[in-house]
């Protein structure tokens, strides 16, 4: 009885992890090639390593700067959303989020090693982690689960085509420009 009810509450869980997870399958194959460029840049780059010379806690404190950057944009998308002006706010929103995302991706893979040495940090990464490999263990299993995958391959196919008949055209406009 007691794991049935501990499986009940965990489904609310499940729900969430899973559509978290769904929702990075879809939009990874549009976000890697925003990151791939981001990190060619020499300035990233430079950034990136400034951030790995800083001590643990200056790469924490790094960490904060999205979330002043990004979330005063949030923050002024919902009024706009709360206004009706449901283009600009979901624009705005995306953009906060994108951001908030970017940042915190970047600064993250730049101070990696020294965040691991903060030892509640390490704890709480190592902690973060078996719950999403229990909770995605546990999605895997489920049909649902392959049903989404199975939506997300033919998503992600779909945007892989789309991209290469985008660029087929322009190829062929610069080669008819010539």
């Amino acid at each position: 009885m007691r794991s049935r009810l501990v499986r009940l509450l965990l489904v609310p869980v499940d729900l969430v992890v899973g559509l978290v997870i769904l929702l990075d399958e879809l939009v990874w194959p549009l976000y890697r090639p925003l990151l791939a460029w981001l990190g060619s840049l020499g300035a990233v780059a430079r950034i990136e390593a400034a951030i790995a010379r800083l001590p643990p806690y200056g790469v924490l404190a790094m960490l904060a700067v999205p979330f002043v950057v990004a979330e005063p944009m949030k923050l002024v998308a919902l009024v706009l959303l709360a206004r009706g002006s449901l283009a600009a706010g979901i624009a705005l929103m995306a953009l906060g989020h994108l951001t908030s995302f970017v940042l915190v991706e970047r600064i993250y893979h730049a101070g990696r090693g020294q965040l691991l040495t903060i030892g509640w940090f390490a704890r709480c990464m190592a902690w973060l982690d078996r719950i999403r490999q229990v909770v995605v263990e546990r999605i895997k299993t489920t049909g649902a689960w392959r049903r989404a995958m199975t939506l997300a391959r033919a998503a992600r196919e779909r945007v892989y085509s789309w991209l290469a008949r985008f660029r087929g055209r322009h190829r062929s406009d610069d080669r008819n420009l010539r």
